[in-house]
């Protein structure tokens, strides 16, 4: 059995958080420039087991896509076809940059790391995960 791996696409930098083998605990991975995505993804595809890959979808309120699923379903479309092998995942995104954000702030942690945006989307993306998760057990 592989990882999950969860990523929170962003147009200059993306978030990425990945389960543990046994699938038991997310953990944030990485913050990536998006531009260098998918090397990423296939240096790590190289090292370690991934077969669901979970990508967050962007919606509005109104449950209608948001502006950015313009730049997240060529994505998905291109990993599709890079990454057969593995099964892809649209995840409803909605409110994980506000939680990531709470979760920082909750921990306690300075005011200059709030606002390290890097750490927002590696969290962002491990809420995907855990969201998804949640959604399968």
């Amino acid at each position: 059995m592989g990882r999950i791996l969860a990523i929170d696409y962003g147009t200059k930098r993306t978030g990425i958080a990945v389960t543990d083998p046994l699938r038991i605990i997310p953990g944030a991975l990485d913050t990536v420039q998006t531009n260098a995505l998918i090397d990423f993804l296939k240096d790590y595809f190289k090292k370690e087991q991934v077969d669901i890959i979970v990508v967050g979808y962007a919606k509005n309120m109104d449950n209608t896509d948001s502006e950015s699923m313009k730049q997240i379903k060529p994505f998905v479309n291109r990993i599709r076809k890079l990454f057969p092998d593995k099964e892809i995942v649209m995840h409803d995104e909605r409110f994980t940059s506000v939680l990531a954000h709470k979760v920082i702030l909750e921990s306690g942690l300075h005011k200059m790391a709030r606002r390290d945006k890097p750490l927002v989307d590696r969290i962002s993306a491990t809420i995907i995960l855990q969201s998804y998760m949640d959604t399968i057990k």
